[in-house]
């Protein structure tokens, strides 16, 4: 099979175009963009790429891969938003032009095309490789072990169809290697992904699908192999606490709501439902028959329902409710999407009429937000009551954001695009998805000029600033009832000197050497003040408040 015709050139450029422009353009989002860029940054100040530090302290929530990736991006572009993105917007480059292939492969060019459109027009799977969080690269480490040893079971069992160059353990070796890759990114629960994944198709064959445990045992070994690499030599500096650490800290994420974030069991449903639009509502109907499906397709499509499955479930469990928990979805559902997609263009009456009003409804919604944002930026005083039980958020009502009539381009772009669709879904269906996945990514580029900057202005821009303009400063950084690390990105900080300068109670009541900084919200001032009586206001701005408490004269 030729890899490399027009079409991967075209999804090649068209993941440059529209994943590496403005990705400096904002400043990094909490919690997760800053977290993990701080963490690279401290990677290139110590130059210590084996130990992991966040705040110069040990760091054992997360393997170090993916901050590998971002610190040479930082070591490449210098520190800052674009280097802490880059890697991402670099995968996003290359996974349009795999999915293509990988379509191209189990089906025909045709499907690749619409493989590859569903993920690019779906909106967060567009956003993904416009941030600096670590899932991307995952969930691509994921995929490609679960596909590898999809690949092994088929070359094993002989199946019709498809041609396969390589030996059953080629595959198989090639597919541990990447899951343990994706432990090196994430943790282990990318094996228990793929586990569980394997177990429930098992249970779906009647347990009779064709692997043996000595596979499943040398797949395993592979991927711990790669994984304990690293694990040896974290190991050596760090001793067995490490490991202790290492699994609790796994065990709190999967259980608990530690990070602070819960939500209602149906919490991912909605997010996948609404975010992977219009995906997600062409995905509902590729859950069902698919007419003019080789075997080996019909069972790629089981095991993309059997993953999407799992990923709902396993995540809805989990006692932490984040957004991108569920990010692994995307290709099930991207995938799910394409075979409804090549489908209907295949035979036109399956474009029911439901999918139509579906997508149609959440393009409204979609819509009204994008109209909304920009006149609620310019009636400010017409809505400012709604936030009375929010003094935060009414207090970020201050900011001043220029809202204009172009803010509204965004939801012009997205209204021509459903009407677009709803023209041509009858005559030209292959035409009509086209515009409608190419004009929803549109959207969602346009908002991100549009919006994004905007909404940083208001929630965090005041407190980015503070700690920018006392980065050169010999003083103390911290926050105050809140968790961030915007302090020390953009304050710059430098490693202590005195260990104590690491503990909260020391620069809260301690006979400190320098000044500290300190910035809280409005809502915490009371509480901050009662606890630290000798800090002193500098100013207040957009909801933040700081303070100085002054160095201890000696």
């Amino acid at each position: 099979m030729k890899y490399f015709d027009k079409n991967t050139w075209f999804w090649i450029l068209i993941g440059a175009l529209f994943f590496l422009p403005f990705l400096g353009g904002v400043h990094l989002f909490d919690w997760d963009e800053v977290n993990f860029a701080e963490l690279a940054r401290e990677m290139v100040m110590s130059g210590d790429w084996l130990h992991m530090t966040i705040n110069f302290e040990t760091f054992t929530e997360k393997p170090p891969l993916f901050f590998w990736l971002q610190a040479s991006s930082m070591e490449l572009f210098g520190i800052g938003e674009y280097a802490a993105r880059f890697p991402n917007a670099l995968l996003g480059i290359i996974v349009l032009p795999f999915l293509y292939i990988s379509g191209k492969f189990l089906v025909d060019r045709k499907f690749g095309f619409f493989w590859a459109l569903s993920w690019f027009g779906a909106t967060l799977p567009f956003l993904y490789f416009k941030s600096g969080i670590i899932d991307p690269y995952f969930n691509f480490f994921i995929f490609n072990g679960l596909f590898f040893l999809i690949h092994f079971l088929w070359k094993r069992n002989q199946v019709n169809f498809i041609f396969l160059s390589k030996s059953a353990r080629f595959y198989l070796v090639v597919g541990g290697i990447f899951i343990g890759l994706a432990i090196l990114t994430k943790g282990p629960v990318a094996y228990l992904i793929i586990f569980l994944t394997l177990v429930a198709y098992a249970i779906s064959k009647s347990l009779r699908f064709g692997m043996k445990i000595s596979d499943f045992l040398i797949y395993s070994l592979v991927a711990l192999g790669v994984f304990l690499l690293w694990f040896l030599v974290e190991y050596s500096f760090n001793g067995p606490d490490f490991i202790v650490d290492f699994t609790i800290r796994q065990w709190e994420l999967l259980t608990t709501n530690d990070a602070g974030h819960g939500g209602f069991p149906a919490y991912h449903f909605v997010v996948l439902l609404l975010g992977c639009f219009p995906a997600s509502i062409f995905a509902l109907r590729g859950l069902g028959k698919i007419e003019g499906l080789h075997p080996h397709v019909a069972d790629f499509q089981r095991w993309m329902i059997i993953l999407l499955s799992v990923v709902l479930v396993l995540f809805s469990l989990v006692g932490t409710k984040i957004i991108h928990y569920s990010s692994m979805a995307y290709y099930p559902i991207s995938f799910l999407s394409a075979l409804s997609l090549w489908q209907i263009s295949e035979f036109p009456r399956k474009h029911k009429i439901w999918i139509a009003i579906s997508l149609s409804f959440i393009a409204f919604i979609a819509i009204v937000v994008s109209v909304a944002l920009p006149w609620a930026g310019m009636h400010v005083d017409d809505i400012i009551h709604l936030f009375d039980k929010d003094p935060f958020a009414k207090a970020n009502m201050d900011a001043e954001v220029p809202w204009s009539l172009w803010d509204y381009i965004p939801a012009i772009i997205l209204l021509f695009t459903i009407i677009g669709y709803w023209i041509y879904r009858k005559r030209n269906p292959s035409f009509s998805f086209r515009l409608l996945f190419f004009g929803n990514a549109v959207w969602v580029f346009a908002a991100l000029i549009f919006f994004i900057g905007k909404v940083e202005r208001i929630s965090q821009r005041a407190a980015v600033e503070f700690f920018e303009s006392h980065a050169q400063e010999e003083v103390y950084f911290v926050n105050y009832g809140y968790k961030s690390y915007v302090p020390w990105f953009y304050g710059e900080v430098q490693p202590y000197v005195d260990p104590k300068a690491y503990k909260r109670e020391w620069l809260y009541h301690g006979q400190v050497d320098r000044d500290v900084l300190i910035a809280t919200k409005v809502n915490k001032v009371g509480q901050m003040i009662r606890e630290i009586p000798d800090a002193q206001l500098l100013y207040h701005k957009n909801g933040f408040y700081f303070y100085r408490r002054k160095a201890y004269a000696r």
